[in-house]
């Protein structure tokens, strides 16, 4: 008996390890593993071992507080009003959404989608509380605990699932010295790394999740055959290509060149979030997105504008190539369903892609600003959290329409700085130079580029002079929200640096009363020096800088914790349910 339990758990370690190595294929889109190992801990799946997971699992014993901390929020699926020919339209964009979501966990966690997948059915309250958790952080890493493990006892490998288990940064480092030729697919961000004998082979994402992208390919052209806007449709069948292909530039400038439409999609890998260890390989994300007109003809003042920010930004001119004559194209859109890297942990409330700087230098970049995750973001977090940690008369100075500005501005710098980092090997680019810490550097300079571009605005009569305080305080009171994820996670980690650097400078200050205020006269020079410093450090691609300077800010106060404390019955982000159901294959 002894023996034949360890040779299946033999067997069973060989499957998880194939798991990781590629995606499952359609035919083993269900599981089919009867016992599997976690970190030195055996659970069960199937029937027979419903409502028996948790006692064989390490699990965090406070997942019920841990959930606390994210409001439910529903959101509706904004079909009314719809043709039949658009709601098809419309749920052909979601079906093709979710085998996205399928990919993302694989690139993610695949044991944690194993895990998920297991707890599917059972009536247990710990299985629910544990499966709820999975769910929200797409993995069995809590997101806004340091990536610390709530599952098993393993810290989180900074790989995921891009590159082998154990493979270090130093090691590709020095395999890419001696095999220079494998370098651009080793570093392509659509690629998934994996030994081959001695040889480190790098595997297409188009040819590893093929099983997936095929049928994706087929919803979206589907949907493109219900659209009545030609120039979507044609977007939506050069996306299907670029799927079975990982060519997104045709696709990209084809998104960008949409005017004003009333279905749009975001769907690619396009963020680098997930990839610790070189900072380089995308997760795929997807957003379905309904036009809301009203919002989004209030846009129209800031990309008047982008050309004139970018000309004054406080770096070198060399540095800061001309925007204009590029497109950027803004979008509020309403948000029926979000899936892969955009459903998981961090819950954005805007974006601005695509992120690949050719396309940047020819056509720009897309903004686009979710409604109904950033009314919730305001309502159910900003302003309750503001009264608990900023003095009363700031505190009542935030509000929806200052962080919605302070957003729009965020996004728009995505967009500004340098194109390309100068290196003594010549131009590269920025991501590519800085490494893991791209991400974190790259959410910094966006929101301090952007609250700088506030002030030019407001400086030229552009935005109302008498609103700033109120743009500065609705700025603050985002960062307190967003360092309570921690520095685990991109933005929290950049805010957490912004909070530490201001701090320092003396345009936030923590007073007896246990909550903070700002110095608004101290917070131009302290924005100007900050966004000189993160520009500085992408135009010159220099990666110990980075580092560096991130490590100096990496700490929470004690005053800071106890403040924080203070506000821990406000939850810490949303959890959105959708009219849409989930079906994770």
């Amino acid at each position: 008996m002894k023996t034949s339990v360890l040779f299946i758990l033999a067997i069973i370690g060989i499957c998880v390890g194939l798991c990781m190595a590629l995606p499952l294929t359609s035919k083993s889109r269900t599981t089919t593993l009867k016992t599997m190992s976690l970190k030195s801990k055996t659970f069960m799946t199937g029937s027979a071992a419903k409502g028996a997971e948790s006692a064989h699992l390490d699990v965090a014993p406070d997942l019920a507080q841990r959930l606390a901390r994210f409001r439910r929020v529903e959101m509706p699926s904004y079909m009314a009003g719809l043709s039949r020919r658009e709601r098809k339209l419309v749920e052909k964009l979601v079906d093709a959404s979710r085998y996205l979501e399928d990919i993302y966990w694989r690139q993610s966690d695949p044991e944690a989608l194993h895990l998920y997948q297991s707890l599917e059915g059972s009536k247990n309250p710990k299985d629910i509380e544990l499966r709820r958790y999975l769910w929200i952080n797409g993995s069995r890493y809590d997101l806004i605990d340091e990536n610390k493990p709530f599952v098993g006892d393993a810290p989180m490998p900074p790989g995921h699932g891009f590159y082998p288990q154990g493979l270090t940064r130093e090691q590709i480092k020095q395999y890419v010295k001696q095999h220079p030729e494998q370098k651009g697919e080793i570093y392509s961000s659509t690629t998934l790394v994996r030994w081959h004998g001695q040889k480190l082979e790098a595997i297409p994402y188009h040819i590893a999740f093929r099983s997936f992208l095929e049928p994706a390919a087929k919803d979206l052209r589907e949907a493109a055959a219900l659209s009545t806007d030609a120039a979507f449709a044609k977007f939506l069948r050069l996306r299907a290509d670029a799927l079975l292909n990982d060519n997104y530039f045709p696709s990209d400038i084809a998104w960008l060149e949409l005017k004003n439409p009333k279905f749009d999609v975001i769907f690619a890998p396009y963020e680098t979030y997930l990839d610790d260890l070189l900072g380089v390989k995308a997760s795929y994300g997807v957003a379905v997105l309904i036009r809301n007109e009203a919002e989004s003809r209030k846009l129209a003042l800031f990309q008047k504008y982008v050309a004139d920010i970018q000309d004054a930004l406080p770096i070198a001119a060399e540095d800061r190539p001309s925007k204009h004559g590029l497109e950027t194209p803004m979008e509020v859109m309403d948000t029926p369903y979000r899936g892969g890297d955009l459903r998981h942990g961090y819950q954005a409330v805007a974006d601005n892609l695509p992120n690949d700087p050719r396309v940047h230098e020819q056509k720009g970049s897309k903004k686009i600003f979710f409604k109904n995750f950033m009314d919730a973001r305001v309502n159910y977090i900003i302003l309750p959290l503001a009264k608990y940690v900023m003095v009363p008369d700031q505190a009542a100075k935030a509000s929806g329409e200052g962080y919605l500005l302070s957003t729009i501005m965020h996004e728009i710098s995505h967009g500004l700085g340098p194109a390309f980092a100068r290196t003594a090997s010549g131009k590269v680019d920025v991501r590519e130079a800085i490494g893991p810490q791209y991400s974190g550097l790259e959410e910094a300079k966006a929101d301090v580029v952007g609250i700088f571009g506030l002030k030019w605005l407001t400086d030229r009569g552009v935005l109302p002079k008498n609103k700033l305080e109120e743009y500065y305080s609705s700025y603050v009171a985002g960062i307190f929200r967003t360092v309570r994820f921690g520095t685990g996670e991109a933005h929290g980690q950049a805010e957490m640096m912004e909070f530490n650097y201001f701090s320092e400078h003396g345009a936030i200050k923590y007073e007896k009363s246990g909550k903070y205020a700002i110095d608004y006269a101290a917070m131009p020079g302290a924005i100007t020096d900050l966004a000189k410093e993160l520009l500085e450090i992408e135009a010159t691609g220099d990666r110990a800088r980075a580092e560096n300077w991130f490590k100096k800010y990496d700490v929470m106060t004690p005053e800071l914790v106890n403040a924080l404390k203070s506000a821990s019955k406000v939850p810490v982000d949303v959890d959105p349910v959708f009219a849409f159901k989930d079906k994770i294959q």
